[in-house]
């Protein structure tokens, strides 16, 4: 089948199941240890292409309860999958009552996929060098010294 003609369509996704759909295809994360809720996106046959796994922000200062984070997406290179996830991200996150939902994406990443679904800049995060520190010691993940982007998704009437 073409590329170009691969028609995809949402389906949902056990938790257990996207995480082993990350560990297999993301290019520089591990799965999430949790998520609220996931979604795929199925080819015709209906063969999983993608996933999105959304949960509990990962900063505190976000975590007010109206805000969820698009904590990994992963395809198999399939096109056009990541929009179609963020926008029924999105979706589904508003139709849980939550009123807002944010994002990563790093350094060298366009957000294209982001952009396609209505998504919106807020803020360029310079890199850091790690999350470890005394009070809370932490292993290096790999994504050390990379600068980020949040992007969000807000309902025109938060606040």
């Amino acid at each position: 089948m073409s590329e170009e003609k691969t028609r995809l369509h949402l389906v949902p996704v056990r938790q257990t199941d996207a995480k082993a759909f990350v560990a297999t295809w993301h290019r520089h994360h591990k799965p999430s240890p949790g998520a609220v809720f996931t979604v795929g996106a199925a080819d015709q046959e209906g063969v999983l292409r993608a996933v999105a796994m959304v949960g509990r922000p990962v900063a505190r200062h976000f975590d007010d309860g109206q805000t969820l984070e698009v904590t990994r997406t992963a395809t198999d290179g399939v096109r056009n999958a990541n929009s179609l996830l963020y926008g029924a991200t999105w979706r589904a996150a508003k139709a849980l009552g939550y009123t807002r939902l944010i994002t990563y994406t790093q350094a060298g990443e366009s957000g294209a996929s982001l952009r396609a679904a209505g998504w919106t800049v807020i803020a360029q995060r310079r890199s850091r060098t790690g999350w470890n520190c005394a009070s809370r010691p932490r292993q290096a993940n790999g994504t050390e010294n990379v600068a980020r982007t949040l992007w969000e998704a807000k309902s025109s009437n938060a606040t």
